[in-house]
């Protein structure tokens, strides 16, 4: 197989690198760079029947990711996770077809592993020996386990506060864990710190181009599974972004290779009430979000209180018609154990988000009851367990 990869490209200024190039922002906005694709010559050599009767895991999008040599691929069979009918929930909520892709499926029991997979993948294809990363929990446990599989030594901070659940995940492995007083913010000081000083590469949300590529295989595997046909509704939890941005992009790539056509989802962005600086944003009608100051949510992946790609999930909610609103503690919770008394599948509180956005979405308007609505769970209740 061979990667159609064929340059990195910033999203605010345009300037283009060589895909060779072992770079993480942009060197002249310090903006977030995008792995860009010969998608013509893609379209001219591969269709998407090609995938029937590949090994179920998100590689077997190969030529559509940003490795050279697939030796290189680092997998531990991430991706392809199941959607469920959501038929008990949908009725309960007024939604006559309500899916859930469900995230937990992954090998670290998040979506974290997608990205990790790619981005690790990328730092031994660059021959790289140490990374780092700040973490408020699972993107720190797929880093450590990637790392570990890869023969990579990991670096991980994380906010002391961060579920009890991921620092073990971490601490058993062959990772080193710093704890850090503040937030994912102040974690990520330490981690780009340290890589500067001592060489290593930062994989910091949107800070680098990789971990967006794997979390974009959500977007063809949505396609691929509903047959084609993307749901009338994408609703998604949001922190730093990497997830429905990932998503965005990879429906404008399947566009471009004439892969999908017709509408657009609709992308609703969904924040916690203690931590919503693009639901302000939106409301605000900007394109960039203001630094949100104390951040608290039991959601850890959401209490983000900046994100670099800010604009870029902006402009997804834009583009698409979509929209930003947040859900409460309390609901997060309570939306935890309406889903697995119904449904059977135990949500982490982000997921659980989506499940609480999707009847508020509906008693504003903003989606039909007819619709197909596909909500994202991105991890496992079990790692919030403190949290039930």
């Amino acid at each position: 197989m061979k990667s159609y990869f064929s340059h990195l490209e910033c999203t605010n200024c345009g300037k283009i690198y060589p895909s060779t190039a072992p770079i993480r922002i942009c060197l002249s906005c310090s903006k977030v760079i995008y792995a860009r694709y010969d998608l013509e010559l893609a379209r001219s050599k591969i269709s998407k029947t090609i995938f029937t009767n590949r090994a179920p895991n998100m590689w077997r999008y190969f030529e559509l990711l940003p490795i050279a040599d697939q030796n290189n691929v680092v997998s531990l069979g991430e991706g392809f996770t199941p959607i469920h009918r959501a038929d008990n929930l949908g009725k309960n909520l007024g939604l006559k077809n309500l899916l859930i892709k469900d995230e937990s499926f992954n090998p670290t029991a998040s979506f974290k592993a997608r990205g990790m997979s790619a981005a690790v993948s990328k730092v031994k294809e660059f021959n790289i020996k140490e990374v780092t990363v700040p973490s408020a929990g699972n993107a720190g446990g797929a880093l450590a386990a990637y790392a570990a599989k890869a023969g990579l030594q990991s670096h991980i901070f994380m906010p002391k506060d961060a579920p009890e659940a991921t620092q073990k995940e971490v601490s058993i492995t062959n990772a080193t864990l710093n704890l850090v007083d503040g937030f994912i913010n102040d974690a990520g000081v330490q981690s780009r710190s340290l890589a500067d000083k001592k060489g290593m590469f930062d994989l910091s949300t949107l800070q680098e181009p990789y971990r967006a590529e794997g979390k974009k295989t959500m977007g063809y595997e949505i396609a691929e599974q509903l047959d084609w046909n993307l749901p009338d509704a994408i609703i998604y939890p949001t922190g730093g972004g990497t997830g429905i941005v990932g998503i965005w992009k990879a429906i404008k790539e399947m566009e471009q290779l004439g892969w999908i056509s017709g509408k657009r989802p609709k992308m609703f962005c969904i924040q916690a009430e203690g931590c919503a600086p693009l639901v302000r944003a939106f409301s605000e009608k900007s394109r960039f979000a203001k630094v949100w100051e104390n951040p608290k949510t039991i959601a850890a992946g959401m209490r983000v209180p900046s994100a670099i790609g800010d604009y870029l999930i902006l402009d997804a909610i834009y583009e698409s018609g979509g929209s930003a609103i947040t859900v409460t503690d309390d609901e997060m919770i309570e939306f935890i154990k309406k889903t697995i008394s119904l449904e059977g599948l135990f949500l982490c509180p982000e997921g659980a988000a989506t499940v609480c956005a999707s009847k508020k979405l509906l008693d504003l308007g903003l989606i039909n009851k007819k619709d197909s609505i596909l909500l994202l769970n991105t991890g496992s209740g079990f790692k919030y367990m403190e949290v039930v």
